[in-house]
C-alpha cells in the first residue's frame, strides 16, 4: 500500500514536468541498484558463467559449411532428459546430413572385449556394480533423498509418471514410468537400443555411431551428439551399454565412460557426467483383464551439461510432457518395421546378447541398498516461499537473454545476476 499511494502522489502532481521529475527522482535509486548489482554479479561471477560465455560465442560464431545450424528451441536443454532418453529424449533435414558426415571419422569398432584398450580402461566399463546401483534405484533402496513427484500424465496408449530429486552434490536426479500399452518388453528394449532407428523419432540426435562392442556380452560403446537450444554449443556424448535379463525383466545401463581413442573438441562439448538406465518390464494392461499385454519403462537419468541446474530444472519442468509423448508414436513405427519382416540393424542385434542373472541374485543386490523415501506430493507445494520467486527470477533471465539482442556479454551478466538474485531468495 506504502508504493502504491507514493505513485498516486506523484501522478496527482498538477504539471507533466513535475510528475517526470518526480518519477526520475523515484526511480533514480532503483536504476543505481541494479547497475552497481551488475557490476558487482559479474565481477563476482560464478564458474560456470564462463561456460555460458562460451556456449553462447561457440553459438553466435560463423559456422562452416561442415556443421549443422538447425538447433530448435524446442530441444531445450534438459530434455535431453526427456527426449533423452526414454531413455533420453522425424528424420532430419539435409543439414543433418552435413553433420553426419563430419563425425564419419571415428575408431574401427573393437569386437574383442578383452583388447588391450578395454584393459586399460577396465575401471569404466559397465560391470556388475552397475546393475546393482541400478537394482537399488529401481527398489527405491539406494539410500539417496527423497523423489518427490512431479506429473502423471496419459494417452490412449500411454501412461507417464515423473519425479525428481536434488542431491546435495550433482545435477538433478530424475526418475519416471512410463507404462506403454500392447507393447512387449524385447520389442521395447529393441527400439532404446536401435540408433539406426532412433533418428527417426529423436529430433536431438545428430549423430551416432559405434566404437567398440562385445559380442559375448553385448556390451557396448557408442558416440552420439545431440542438437542443443540456440544458446549452447552441441553435446557429444561416449557412452558405455550393456543389458541384463532376468526372465522377461531387462536391465539397461548407458552411463558415459572415458575414451583416449577419441580426441576431445572445443565443439561438440562432450559430457562426462551421463547416467541414464532403465528397467524394462511386463505389466498388466489397465483394461483390466489381468493380461500382461502392457511394458513398463523405469528410467532414472541425470548428467551434468555444463548449463546452470536451476535453468535445467525449469526447461525440464516446461518439456517434460511434451518431448516423452513423441515417444510413443516413435514406437508405434518401430512395431510396424518390424512386423514387416525387415532386418534389424546391428545396434538391435546387439540389444538381444544379454547377460543372464537369477532373481535370487538379483534380490541379494537390492538387499544391500538403505531406502529413499518417496513423496509423493508434487514439487510446485514444496517451499512454496522460495521456490516461486527462484523460477520466477531464472525464467525471466531465460527469457530476457533469449529476446534480447545486445550482445554475448549481456546475456551472460542475466544469467549472472538471476542466480545471484534466486540464492538470495533462498536464503530469506
Amino acid at each position: 500500500m506504502g508504493l502504491a499511494s507514493i505513485l498516486l502522489e506523484i501522478l496527482s502532481r498538477p504539471t507533466m514536468g513535475d510528475m517526470l521529475s518526480e518519477l526520475m527522482m523515484f526511480t533514480a535509486p532503483l536504476w543505481v541498484a541494479v547497475i552497481v548489482g551488475v557490476l558487482v554479479g559479474w565481477a563476482w561471477k560464478p564458474k560456470w558463467a564462463d561456460l555460458a560465455c562460451r556456449d553462447l560465442m561457440d553459438s553466435f560464431a560463423p559456422k562452416d559449411s561442415n556443421s549443422s545450424s538447425s538447433v530448435g528451441f524446442g530441444s531445450i536443454p534438459s530434455l535431453n532428459f526427456l527426449k533423452f532418453q526414454l531413455p533420453t529424449c522425424i528424420s532430419g533435414g539435409s543439414d543433418d546430413g552435413v553433420q553426419r558426415n563430419s563425425f564419419d571419422v571415428s575408431p574401427p569398432i573393437n569386437s574383442n572385449c578383452s583388447s588391450s584398450q578395454l584393459t586399460r580402461e577396465k575401471s569404466i566399463a559397465v560391470a556388475e556394480d552397475d546393475l546393482e546401483h541400478l537394482c537399488r534405484l529401481v527398489e527405491v533402496k539406494d539410500g539417496g533423498p527423497a523423489w518427490i513427484h512431479m506429473m502423471n500424465r496419459s494417452t490412449s496408449t500411454m501412461s507417464y509418471q515423473a519425479w525428481r530429486r536434488d542431491p546435495e552434490n550433482g545435477p538433478p536426479q530424475y526418475r519416471s514410468s512410463t507404462v506403454f500399452e500392447d507393447a512387449t518388453p524385447e520389442m521395447v528394449r529393441d527400439f532404446f537400443w536401435d540408433d539406426e532407428f532412433r533418428s527417426k523419432w529423436d529430433d536431438m540426435l545428430i549423430h551416432s555411431s559405434t566404437l567398440e562392442e562385445c559380442p559375448t556380452t553385448g556390451t557396448m560403446v557408442v558416440q552420439w551428439v545431440r542438437k542443443f537450444p540456440f544458446f549452447c554449443s552441441d553435446r557429444e556424448y561416449i557412452i558405455g551399454r550393456r543389458i541384463w535379463e532376468s526372465g522377461r525383466l531387462y536391465y539397461c545401463v548407458t552411463k558415459g565412460v572415458p575414451r583416449s581413442s577419441v580426441p576431445r573438441r572445443n565443439k561438440p562439448r562432450r559430457v562426462d557426467l551421463f547416467y541414464s538406465s532403465w528397467c524394462i518390464r511386463a505389466v498388466e494392461s489397465r483394461r483390466g483383464d489381468g493380461q500382461l499385454t502392457a511394458c513398463e519403462v523405469l528410467l532414472f537419468h541425470h548428467e551434468d551439461m555444463g548449463i546452470p541446474w536451476e535453468i535445467a530444472k525449469l526447461g525440464v519442468r516446461q518439456g517434460m510432457w511434451g518431448a516423452v509423448k513423441k515417444i510413443d508414436p516413435g514406437l508405434r513405427a518401430y512395431q510396424k518395421v518390424r512386423a514387416s519382416g525387415a532386418p534389424i540393424s546391428r545396434s538391435a542385434f546387439m540389444a538381444q546378447i544379454n547377460t543372464k542373472v537369477s532373481a535370487d541374485y538379483l534380490r541379494s543386490l537390492e538387499s544391500c541398498g538403505g531406502d529413499s523415501a518417496e513423496v509423493e506430493t508434487s514439487d510446485a507445494s514444496e517451499k512454496p516461499r522460495n521456490n516461486i520467486p527462484r523460477l520466477l527470477v531464472v525464467g525471466g533471465a531465460v527469457a530476457l537473454a533469449c529476446t534480447l539482442d545486445r550482445g554475448l556479454l549481456t546475456k551472460a551478466v542475466i544469467f549472472g545476476v538471476a542466480r545471484r538474485f534466486a540464492n538470495l531468495g533462498r536464503r530469506l
